[in-house]
């Protein structure tokens, strides 16, 4: 069985992006590893030349910052790297730059890649996820984060990238076939140092919106304010050991407790729904859940 792992990264370190640990923290499932690396305004391309591991094998990309509708732009560069994977490989392991996996997930993962291997009904493998916001203490637990997405994919030129890269889709625009197996991805997006965190929000947003729509929708601010946010509960497990040392030099404030909640009575009464159940209603899938 050969695994490739693959990504993107552009102005990594400019936007503090945790794309080395999300590139290390898969890299022992993999046998390569590709990494798109886009035209940089810092030093992101030697970033990634310094992990120093055979496996990685760098494109230099240019992106074309004309696609700013629906973060087109990032499912083409994502799509760049998929097709710079070996026709050999098996499967495909897709981790963004800010997504980590955590390191006793890795045997279920290896596991699942085997069992489907050879089974053509099994077109992707789905993650569960959690999302952390504000600090490495909190994540969130309201309906606006996602719960589940594709991250690994088999080698065929159907699959492409979908919209802003978030999952996949076939080229006839139908819907991946996956198996759901035992494993998150801890998502870090929304954790980083207050400044750094409105520096990409100002930048991210420009991939889906004109400049008219990012003045009227995009405040221009020293400092990111994590205040805004409905509802999130206390992170009690364990992170990545890749990600330790990030956490442990966190140097800003932030806290959440239950007062600060602000969710509406529809969503509290959906929310229990979900937690009862397991369905979350009106969600949205962009896969066929094998079962």
């Amino acid at each position: 069985m050969k695994v490739t792992g693959f990504t993107i990264i552009r102005n990594a370190i400019k936007y503090d992006y945790p794309v080395v640990e999300a590139i290390t923290s898969i890299l022992p499932l993999c046998d390569e590893f590709v990494v798109a690396v886009g035209n940089s305004e810092d030093d992101t391309l030697n970033l990634i030349r310094n992990i120093n591991s055979p496996k990685i094998r760098i494109i230099e990309t240019v992106w074309n910052d004309s696609l700013r509708e629906g973060g087109r732009v990032l499912a083409d560069e994502t799509n760049k790297a998929y097709d710079a994977i070996s026709a050999d490989t098996d499967w495909c392991f897709y981790i963004q730059s800010d997504e980590v996996i955590h390191e006793k997930y890795h045997g279920a993962i290896r596991s699942a890649m085997q069992k489907y291997k050879d089974d053509p009904q099994v077109e992707g493998l789905l993650f569960n996820y959690v999302h952390f916001y504000g600090s490495y203490s909190y994540v969130g637990n309201s309906r606006r984060w996602y719960r589940r997405e594709i991250r690994i994919v088999r080698k065929n030129n159907s699959i492409r990238s979908y919209k802003d890269a978030q999952g996949f889709r076939k080229t006839d625009n139908s819907k991946l076939h996956v198996k759901a197996i035992d494993a998150a991805v801890f998502h870090y997006g929304w954790v980083k140092p207050p400044k750094a965190q409105q520096a990409k929000q100002e930048n991210f947003h420009k991939m889906w919106h004109d400049d008219e729509w990012m003045k009227k929708n995009v405040a221009v601010a020293e400092e990111f304010d994590y205040s805004n946010i409905d509802s999130l509960e206390a992170f009690k497990d364990t992170h990545p050991a890749v990600m330790q040392a990030r956490v442990d030099r966190m140097n800003w404030q932030f806290s959440f407790d239950k007062s600060q909640i602000r969710l509406s009575a529809k969503d509290k009464l959906l929310l229990f729904i979900e937690k009862q159940t397991g369905w979350k209603v009106g969600e949205y899938r962009n896969y066929i859940l094998l079962k």
